[in-house]
């Protein structure tokens, strides 16, 4: 009787191989640009094959979609945040996100092809949604903590904080080409990468550490008190 963990291995190889291929051929052309057979052309399987793992294009596509967005959780969680002090684990997330785009430009265009299309293929995985919860849920425990400390100002929750370190994150990637020319800057200059990474790092933990003042509103004596 033959042994089946080496079918196994090799089917887990393939299917891992598929997903890397297809990850970047959909992000360079778009779900609807793609073909199965240009998949196929870049791997050592066949379009059959690819059908027999996935299902279909459709399929595939959601595939690369969950394991897009499972990378990125994977290496937060790998993080083990909870374990450091609060402001060296804020920045320690918001570094850390900042490297894993920069090192996964496929997923930043696959995240944007998303989007132009208003998100029509995400709401089919609703597992996402579970999958995504530990990026809050690493956040919420940094951040309470912060709270309890007297570190971090109470007016901020986890979603805040998720928001602000991707969409920095996020401009690198999405916008280096429109952003280079403009303005002659190249976010993906490895000579100012530590400075880029640092910035988003300083800004959350300046923003948590910042303690909300009662003068930003007209009852606590701002413009209308000094009025004569």
């Amino acid at each position: 009787m033959s042994d089946p963990a080496p079918r196994q291995r090799d089917a887990e190889r393939t299917r891992a191989e598929l997903l890397e291929v297809a990850t970047r051929v959909f992000a360079e052309h778009g779900y609807s640009g793609t073909r199965v057979d240009d998949i196929a052309d870049r791997t050592r399987t066949t379009k059959r094959m690819i059908y027999y793992y996935f299902g279909g294009k459709e399929q595939l596509y959601l595939a690369v979609l969950e394991h897009a967005y499972r990378g990125i959780r994977e290496a937060e969680q790998s993080l083990h945040a909870g374990d450091l002090a609060p402001v060296e684990a804020i920045r320690r997330i918001a570094e850390l996100t900042y490297d894993h785009h920069l090192n996964h430009t496929d997923f930043i265009r696959l995240v944007s092809i998303e989007n132009i299309h208003r998100g029509d293929f995400i709401r089919k995985l609703e597992p996402l949604r579970t999958l995504n919860a530990p990026a809050l849920g690493v956040l919420d425990v940094v951040l309470t903590r912060g709270h309890d400390e007297g570190i971090f100002r109470d007016d901020v929750d986890a979603l805040d904080v998720h928001l602000v370190i991707s969409a920095y994150c996020f401009f690198q990637v999405a916008n280096q080409y429109t952003f280079g020319y403009l303005f002659d800057r190249d976010l993906m200059d490895p000579a100012r990468r530590d400075h880029l990474r640092a910035m988003i790092g300083d800004v959350v933990v300046a923003w948590l550490t910042h303690a909300r003042t009662a003068d930003a509103s007209p009852s606590a004596g701002g413009i209308d008190d000094a009025r004569p």
